[in-house]
């Protein structure tokens, strides 16, 4: 008998209050650096983003997202054997974020590893997740995006840093006999590293580089819509569906500029795409399961509704994953 996974719950966390762009160009200000809400808005959709107090780490976020999906599958944390989190903001080296979640969480089966694919994190880890369940491996796993990008930013730096929040979003994977991922590709294109990236290291017990996160936003934004466009279809091929048997595209969270750009190119009224950048901004790993939870929690993502949730960021990685809920 053949293997299936579904998403049998999800999950979300945001630190703290919201900070409008208002209030993060007066904080700005004060250090000379000049933005304005029209500013913002008119070049990213972005009205506010939360920024995680300093005391509040990736796996904290991660661990109340996780536990929300739980309870919405009817789970206890014993009953998960696998977890995945994606992440470029870890609270350490090591050890690995997920194994500091499984700690939190109480969970005591199966592995836990963190996925590095930026933006592309968290399709990259519900792909893997897929492909453990649907090999017989495990049973149930929960897959995570979690970050805390203010702690990267260049806050002189008003081309990112009003860009990006912090945030974290679960899923709950577990196997079935009905087909629930449908189809999922993941690429990545190493020699476009220097478009993005946040190139610094740690060395003999301090950062050196430069510890930041750096953009080439035009180039990111021709190469972000054009891979979203064809991985979409590449997944909806192997899937033998076509583009009008979408009911909900949820791509990364980056720039509305993008969203409106890849459905365009799709072909798929905008009415159908879950948009969330306004509220959260770019939250990188975090931003798909964010806004999946979102659609999920209001009712707007329906059971046997197909969604196609597609990431892509620094490396340059891109990916995209099609469910059926």
């Amino acid at each position: 008998m053949e293997i299936f996974s579904r998403i049998i719950g999800t999950g979300r966390a945001l630190p703290g209050e919201p900070v409008t762009n208002a209030q993060l160009a007066e904080r700005l200000a004060a250090s000379g650096v000049e933005t304005s809400d029209d500013w913002i808005r008119e070049r990213t959709g972005i009205a506010q983003r939360y920024i995680a107090p300093d005391h509040v780490s990736s796996s904290d976020l991660a661990a109340q997202a996780g536990q929300q999906a739980i309870e919405m599958a009817g789970l206890t944390p014993d009953a998960i054997d696998l977890v995945i989190v994606g992440t470029s903001t870890p609270d350490m080296i090591f050890p690995s974020t997920a194994c500091l979640v499984q700690k939190k969480l109480g969970i005591s089966n199966g592995p836990a590893f963190d996925i590095q694919a930026v933006c592309s994190g968290f399709v990259y880890a519900l792909s893997t997740a897929d492909l453990y369940i649907k090999a017989g491996k495990v049973k149930t796993a929960l897959v995570i995006g979690a970050e805390v990008f203010s702690r990267i930013m260049d806050w002189n730096d008003r081309s990112t840093c009003v860009l990006f929040g912090d945030g974290a979003g679960a899923v709950v994977l577990k196997a079935d006999q009905s087909p629930g991922v449908l189809a999922h590709r993941l690429h990545a294109r190493g020699e476009f590293e220097n478009i993005l990236r946040t190139p610094g290291t740690v060395c003999n017990g301090r950062a050196t580089g430069h510890p930041f996160l750096t953009m080439d936003g035009q180039s990111v934004f021709k190469l972000a819509v054009q891979v979203l466009d064809s991985v979409a279809r590449e997944v909806l091929a192997d899937a033998g569906l076509q583009v009008s048997d979408i009911d909900w595209l949820i791509p990364h969270q980056a720039n509305i500029r993008i969203l409106s750009a890849t459905a365009k190119r799709l072909g798929i009224d905008e009415s159908r795409v879950v948009v969330t950048v306004d509220q959260h901004a770019n939250t990188s790993a975090a931003s798909v399961p964010l806004a999946l939870d979102v659609a999920v929690r209001d009712g707007r993502i329906k059971s046997g509704q197909r969604i196609m949730l597609q990431g892509v960021g620094g490396g340059f990685t891109w990916g995209a994953v099609l469910v059926q809920m």
